[in-house]
């Protein structure tokens, strides 16, 4: 089998991780890691015995694929510039920070025949937890992820929407559907100039309701999910593993024996995509639906 060649865009915290899953998958060579700081991406690319580059459009010629782990108000430009080169794409969250772009984007990678794959690794954790396998839609969601200001200011490009709820959103899409009727919002700054802390009330389409909460600004952390169905509920609390269940259905919060890395599950997926062994798990288009919702909470919020 011929081994995939990777190029990940981004030399910090999670260009690091994606450069460790291409360097030690058996699927894929790394080739190397970009950063406009050279320094940085010969410190990262060089642990794997790769070259660090300061031209993105150099690292596109030299791949066959191509990671955007930058930051997110540069990931659709990245994802734009890999993709008009015929190159596989797999780009952090989110897509892009308008539904206009996230659909361009989608529809670029469908017409060139490349894979188009976003980091919403959560939608792994959902389906090893047995999530996903529900065949009844719930009436409402309610998700709280928070914890203190991350270090270094690493996000601090996009308010709170874009950084830790759009992975709620993208459940809620998955788990409900793509489309909602009103969106209320709120939210208030703390150690950016954007939003650190944000809530979001979601109508849909299906008659469902979503509330979701994030924040980068509280002391102690949270990540907690309730899931109210016809027929019962489910309430998870991610980082104490307590789970309620009076679904019929199984779902399970332990799964790091299934599941112990889920980056690098999607990772993986992804490069088995490029290579044609399996269809993208997170397609473009189906990531589309995550970045309109985030977009319609940004714009409440801020009016």
């Amino acid at each position: 089998m011929s081994r995939l060649r990777v190029g990940v865009a981004g030399a910090g915290v999670f260009g690091g991780y994606h450069a460790q899953k291409a360097a030690a998958s058996a699927r894929t060579r790394l080739v190397g890691v970009f950063d406009i700081d050279l320094a940085r991406a010969n410190r990262v690319a060089g642990g794997f015995g790769a070259q660090g580059y300061d031209d993105f459009d150099a690292l596109i010629a030299d791949c066959d694929a191509v990671v955007v782990a930058v930051p997110a108000t540069h990931h659709s430009d990245l994802a734009a510039r890999a993709l008009s080169q015929d190159r596989h794409v797999l780009v952090e969250k989110p897509l892009a920070l308008d539904p206009q772009t996230a659909r361009i984007l989608a529809g670029e990678a469908v017409t060139r025949g490349r894979v188009l794959q976003v980091g919403h690794q959560e939608r792994f954790v959902a389906r090893a937890m047995g999530i996903l396998a529900i065949d009844e839609v719930p009436l409402r969601l309610e998700s709280v992820r928070a914890g203190p200001p991350p270090a270094n200011n690493r996000a601090g490009d996009v308010s709170v929407i874009w950084d830790l709820m759009i992975h709620d959103l993208d459940l809620a899409a998955c788990l409900i559907g793509r489309e909602f009727t009103s969106v209320s919002a709120s939210g208030h700054r703390d150690s950016t100039d954007h939003l650190d802390e944000a809530v979001a009330e979601f109508e849909f389409v299906a008659g469902s309701s979503g509330w979701m909460k994030a924040s980068r600004a509280q002391d102690v952390r949270e990540r907690t999910m309730k899931l109210v169905y016809p027929s019962g509920e489910i309430a998870v609390d991610f980082l104490t593993r307590k789970l309620t269940n009076t679904t019929p259905y199984p779902v399970r919060v332990d799964i790091s024996a299934e599941l112990p890395d889920p980056l690098g599950a999607a990772d993986e997926s992804f490069f088995a995509a490029c290579l044609g062994e399996m269809q993208s798990q997170v397609p473009g288009h189906g990531a589309v639906a995550a970045v309109a919702m985030a977009h319609a909470a940004q714009t409440a919020a801020r009016q």
